[in-house]
């Protein structure tokens, strides 16, 4: 990449709107406009404006009129590229925005890749590597959980967790590098008690972040929630009554539903993908034997099971639905499944309560008519916002960070090993400097291998 080129894309979305606005970055950017631009104002001049103003005026091309403009000056080094920046905000016609785009391509622009304003942003020290990839996960927040997380990692969220712990552990490297230029003399510069707390502290850190993924990228996606039960417990009923649409078939049939349904809403800002699948019962149909397979499969990939069954079912205080709870727990014990009794407006008030005897943290609903369904979705929110969410904790959603992060670990975990062993310090010493490596790789701090930058930034959208 050229870095002193100057670049232009539409920065808000293509298609006809109120209004557009178009973003140039480079040395030249500021210059480049005011070739063309006629202030409202006799003799006023782009270039002889401080940064941060807004002017109103109009673009010309060889005394055409193109369109009447607001331009926002951004000069360098405070600017969002650390570039000369200039926004120009026109009318949201298609036609006029690619006028003016096509005016300034002729005259000493070329079009910006995907992501080049971010990148320019990162390579020029305005922000480090994780919060330019955070800018990706903002634009593309669909809930508010989502937004959160990304907007807690655009402020620094992982790399103010790292940052403190790196410096520690490179003042260590330096001091432990320092003893083997005086192995010969059998010295120690490093505190060897301090040295190993924070190798504890780095391991703990690390286990925290890496744990944090699974939640973290569930919540970017969505959180998946599996619907499973015998037949004809009202599963289907239940996911149209959380869409509040028709999406899956409902019949009296056991076995209508064969295949898993997916759908995604959003609960108190956050994002639920609820699936719905086959009833789980003894088959010899060998189409409804992979449906019912494929239930338990998703049931295995989601964050929650809702385990579903039919209240009318319980006649008595002698019949049971434990022994079919605990085939699920057990089936899936690192799960959280919630136990919902459906279907609860047909039996009465004596088995209602004896219900709720049996089955502890039991939720009572009828899908069919309505009721509970604002209970069950207060429930599954509180399951979501405690914890790391409601803490503000840094939560890990993005795939290379949890890499890296499990790349750091694995060196920590050698460099205790060392010391533990108690191994030549010059042999550990390697895995210091590989977890060093990693940590730096997150932040850019790191030399960063320019195809690994090329992929980040090409999944952004251009202008941004």
């Amino acid at each position: 990449m050229i870095k002193n080129d100057t670049i232009i894309a539409l920065a808000t979305p293509s298609g006809i709107g109120a209004i557009s606005v178009i973003r140039l970055s480079g040395e030249k950017s500021i210059d480049i406009v005011a070739a063309f631009f006629k202030s409202v104002r006799k003799g006023k001049s782009l270039n002889n404006q401080k940064s941060h103003t807004i002017h109103l005026g109009h673009i010309v091309s060889e005394e055409t009129l193109l369109d009447e403009v607001l331009v926002s000056v951004f000069k360098n080094p405070k600017s969002y590229t650390g570039e000369n920046v200039v926004e120009i905000s026109c009318h949201g016609s298609k036609f006029i925005q690619q006028e003016i785009i096509q005016l300034f391509l002729k005259n000493g622009c070329r079009m910006a890749d995907n992501g080049e304003f971010t990148m320019r942003a990162f390579l020029n020290g305005k922000m480090d590597l994780s919060q330019a990839e955070a800018v990706a996960d903002v634009i593309a927040s669909n809930s508010a959980a989502s937004h959160q997380i990304a907007i807690q990692q655009m402020r620094g969220g992982i790399t103010n967790e790292l940052k403190e712990l790196r410096a520690q552990l490179l003042d260590f490297a330096a001091l432990i590098e320092l003893e083997l230029d005086f192995s010969g003399e059998d010295v120690e510069f490093a505190d060897r008690r301090k040295f190993i707390a924070l190798v504890t502290k780095i391991k703990l850190v690390l286990k925290r972040l890496i744990d944090s993924f699974s939640f973290g990228n569930a919540m970017k996606n969505g959180i998946p929630v599996a619907i499973i039960g015998a037949p004809n417990v009202g599963k289907s009923t239940l996911l149209n009554a959380l869409l509040n649409e028709e999406k899956a078939i409902v019949s009296e049939i056991a076995g209508t539903t064969r295949d898993a349904i997916e759908d995604e809403i959003i609960i108190k800002g956050v994002a639920f993908r609820f699936i719905d699948t086959a009833g789980i019962r003894e088959t010899k149909d060998i189409i409804e034997s992979i449906g019912i397979e494929k239930a338990y499969q998703k049931a295995e990939n989601a964050q929650l099971i809702i385990f579903l069954i039919d209240a009318n079912k319980f006649r008595n205080a002698e019949s049971s639905f434990l022994s079919e709870i605990n085939t699920i727990r057990t089936r899936f014990p690192n799960k959280r499944v919630l136990v919902i009794a459906n279907k609860t407006d047909t039996i009465s008030s004596t088995n209602t309560i004896n219900l709720q005897k049996e089955i502890e943290n039991l939720i009572l609903l009828s899908a069919k008519n309505n009721i509970g369904i604002e209970a069950l979705k207060n429930e599954l929110t509180s399951l979501v916002n405690t914890g790391a969410l409601s803490n503000n904790d840094t939560i890990v959603t993005n795939s290379r960070h949890f890499e890296a992060l499990n790349n750091a670990l694995s060196a920590i975990l050698s460099v205790q090993q060392g010391i533990d062993l108690e191994i030549s310090t010059d042999l550990f010493s390697i895995d210091i400097r590989e977890c060093l490596r990693h940590l730096g790789n997150i932040t850019g701090e790191y030399d960063v291998d320019k195809d690994i930058l090329g992929h980040i930034f090409s999944n952004f959208c251009i202008g941004k």
